[in-house]
């Protein structure tokens, strides 16, 4: 008797926060609708997430939102409401758990399951029936035969549909694509790719491990050629997800060319982000600062702490000394401070 075949499927809310706004409004259904800062488009701030009617004028997640409301003058802005949001992904991955499969969660809006079963877009489509009876909300759902590939077919089934990518399928779908086009290749490492000749997927897929380990690294190497070939992780782990940082920032409504505000900015938030890390008992050992000039470049800097802490006067410390690292001290628009767990 053949085994019953393992499949991985990625559910992913659509949407999602501008969803949940417009089941708070049903009236905002069909419009365009963009979530960020306070939701005042004339404040700087930026976007959260944009419905699809958004996106068609080329509003985007991390957008200012001032760029937004130029292009689609007539969008709702609301402001972020993180508990209403929190409720609704608890209530989706309860529902999800209630089928009999491995539920990873990835973040508010998106999950893999590991399933064994003979139909997986029937199991999908049962996903989202109940996703939609417990909450209301759509959700895309991709079946492949490791992460990787359910992760993608998520792409080709939004929104609100089925889509399957295998082995078979991959290099058919995929193999004349920019390699940016794969989980964990972002725009960095496409034009590094690029710089050595390499600009699709089945390009990386044909290329030499060991070769592209010199260029790359001993690790990076083979990995990249590997999401080439689609090929990733298979087995979906049950192990709750856990947050490997905290952070908070804050963007100035006018910017700051005072070094000394900027420092105690920095502090401030810092203060503010032991006390978060304080609240949870999880002992953090390196802090890093996000620094945005104006109008909109963005570093950071990091620095390690003595030893795994909650003190915060250490956390402030160690703020106070990745912010030194900052030689620029052009008008800025936004600082942030994260806090990265102990062996996170």
């Amino acid at each position: 008797m053949e085994p019953v075949p393992r499949w991985v499927l990625h559910v992913d809310l659509d949407q999602f926060i501008a969803a949940v706004e417009v089941l708070r409004r049903p009236d905002l259904r069909g419009r365009p609708v963009v979530v960020g800062g306070d939701g005042d488009p004339g404040k700087r701030g930026v976007v959260s997430t944009a419905s699809y009617e958004a996106r068609a004028f080329g509003v985007h997640s991390g957008m200012p939102l001032r760029t937004a409301a130029r292009r689609c003058p007539d969008a709702v802005f609301l402001p972020v409401d993180r508990e209403v949001y929190e409720a609704a992904s608890t209530t989706v991955m309860d529902t999800l758990r209630t089928f009999d499969a491995v539920v990873e969660v990835l973040g508010w809006d998106e999950a893999f399951l590991g399933v064994r079963t003979d139909d997986p877009e029937a199991l999908a489509r049962e996903v989202q029936r109940r996703v939609r009876e417990a909450t209301g909300l759509d959700c895309s759902v991709g079946i492949g035969q490791n992460l990787l590939q359910a992760k993608l077919a998520t792409g080709f089934g939004k929104p609100a549909g089925v889509f399957r990518i295998t082995h078979d399928s991959w290099f058919g779908l995929l193999g004349d694509r920019p390699t940016d086009v794969l989980w964990g290749i972002g725009a960095k490492t496409a034009k590094r790719l690029a710089g050595l000749g390499i600009t699709t997927v089945a390009e990386l897929a044909e290329t030499d491990p060991e070769a592209l380990a010199a260029q790359v690294g001993p690790k990076t190497g083979p990995w990249l050629v590997n999401l080439g070939r689609g090929l990733s992780r298979a087995r979906v782990t049950g192990t709750p997800w856990v947050a490997r940082s905290r952070s908070r920032e804050v963007t100035f409504q006018v910017n700051v060319d005072d070094w000394a505000e900027v420092q105690a900015q920095v502090a401030r938030v810092a203060r503010q982000v032991a006390q978060d890390v304080a609240a949870e008992q999880r002992p953090v050992d390196r802090v890093t600062v996000k620094v945005r000039y104006a109008p909109f470049t963005t570093h950071t800097h990091g620095h390690p702490l003595p030893g795994p802490t909650l003190d915060a006067t250490v956390i402030e410390d160690g703020a106070a000394a990745a912010l030194a690292m900052f030689t620029d001290h052009r008008p800025v628009r936004l600082v942030g401070v994260r806090a990265e767990f102990a062996g996170g």
